[in-house]
C-alpha cells in the first residue's frame, strides 16, 4: 500500500507542478483541494466472473486468532482468475505479441480522463452498441477529445452490480450461458476511432469493452492490438464529472499476466 500511495504521490506531483510553482503551494495543499473516488468494487465471493470461468474468486483462512505468544494476528491466502471483478486487460489478452501486464507502462495507467455518458440509450437496449455519434455528440458539448486521455464509458450498468441476472442478463452459469449474455459494449468502429485518436486507455462500467452478444471480441482486438489497455467493471462512475478527473488505474502486477485485479481511483477537484 505504501509503495503505491508513494507512485500516487510522485505522479500527481508531476500533473500540478506547474500549480504548485505558480500558486506556492505544494502538493499536499493541492489534493486537499480535491477528492480521491474509488472505482473499484470489492474483490469477495460476490465478485461477478464470467459465466464458463470454473472458479471465482476464493480467500483461505491460514491464521485468524490469538498466536501462541499472546498477541492476535492474520493472515489469508486468496485465488482468482485473472479477468473478474474490476479489473485490466493487457494487450497480450487479444493480441499475440502484446505487452503483459507487467510490462505496461505507468504512463499508459494515469492520465485526465473523459467520461461519456450513454446511459439514457444503454438501459433501454441491453445489446446497445457505443457508437462514434456517441463521442463526437460529447466533443460537440464539451470539446474535443485530446491525445493521450483516457476514455470511461458509462452506460448505468454499474447500478446492477453485483446482481449477475440484471448486469449479466442472466444469472445463468457455465458455457451454455455465454450466448444468454447481454450487456452494452462499444462497437467496433468506434474502437477504430478511439485507436485513431490516439487515446491512453479505455475504461466501460459493464462486465466487457464488447457487448454481451459479440462472438469475434472485435472492439477488444482493435484496442489491445494497438497496446490500448481496458478497464472493465470500473464502479462509480456516476459520481465522476464529465471531464477533469485524473486516473490512477494500478492492476496486480503479475508477470506475464493477460490482466489481473485492478484498483482504479480518480482524484478529481472538489
Amino acid at each position: 500500500m505504501k509503495s503505491i500511495l508513494t507512485i500516487a504521490r510522485i505522479l500527481l506531483s508531476l500533473i500540478f507542478i506547474s500549480a504548485t510553482s505558480v500558486n506556492g503551494q505544494d502538493l499536499s495543499q493541492v489534493l486537499s483541494k480535491g477528492k480521491w473516488i474509488d472505482l473499484s468494487y470489492d474483490l469477495s465471493p460476490e465478485t461477478l466472473y464470467w459465466p464458463n470461468n470454473p472458479t471465482g474468486f476464493k480467500l483461505d483462512t491460514i491464521f485468524e486468532g490469538m498466536s501462541p505468544a499472546g498477541f492476535y494476528y492474520s493472515t489469508y491466502a486468496f485465488s482468482a482468475p485473472e479477468h473478474g471483478g474490476t479489473h485490466l486487460d493487457a494487450p497480450i489478452h487479444f493480441s499475440e505479441h502484446g505487452l503483459t501486464i507487467d510490462k505496461l507502462p505507468l504512463e499508459k495507467l494515469t492520465g485526465d480522463a473523459v467520461v461519456i455518458d450513454v446511459s439514457s440509450k444503454a438501459l433501454n437496449d441491453r445489446d446497445y452498441l457505443i457508437t462514434v455519434n456517441d463521442i463526437t455528440d460529447w466533443e460537440a458539448k464539451n470539446g474535443k477529445i485530446a491525445e493521450h486521455t483516457i476514455v470511461l464509458f458509462k452506460t448505468g450498468y454499474g447500478q446492477f452490480y453485483p446482481n449477475r441476472e440484471k448486469y449479466f442478463g442472466t444469472s445463468e452459469m457455465g458455457a451454455g450461458a455465454v450466448p444468454k449474455l447481454h450487456f452494452p459494449g462499444i462497437d467496433s468502429t468506434t474502437a477504430t476511432w478511439l485507436v485513431q485518436h490516439k487515446v491512453k486507455a479505455v475504461g466501460i462500467d459493464t462486465p466487457s469493452m464488447d457487448y454481451g452478444q459479440s462472438k469475434n471480441f472485435k472492439t477488444h482486438q482493435i484496442l489491445l492490438g494497438a497496446s490500448i489497455p481496458g478497464f472493465e467493471n470500473v464502479a462509480n462512475m456516476n459520481l465522476l464529472p464529465v471531464k477533469g478527473a485524473y486516473i490512477i488505474a494500478l492492476p496486480m502486477k503479475i508477470k506475464n499476466g493477460s490482466g489481473g485485479p485492478l484498483r482504479i481511483v480518480a482524484w478529481v477537484k472538489g
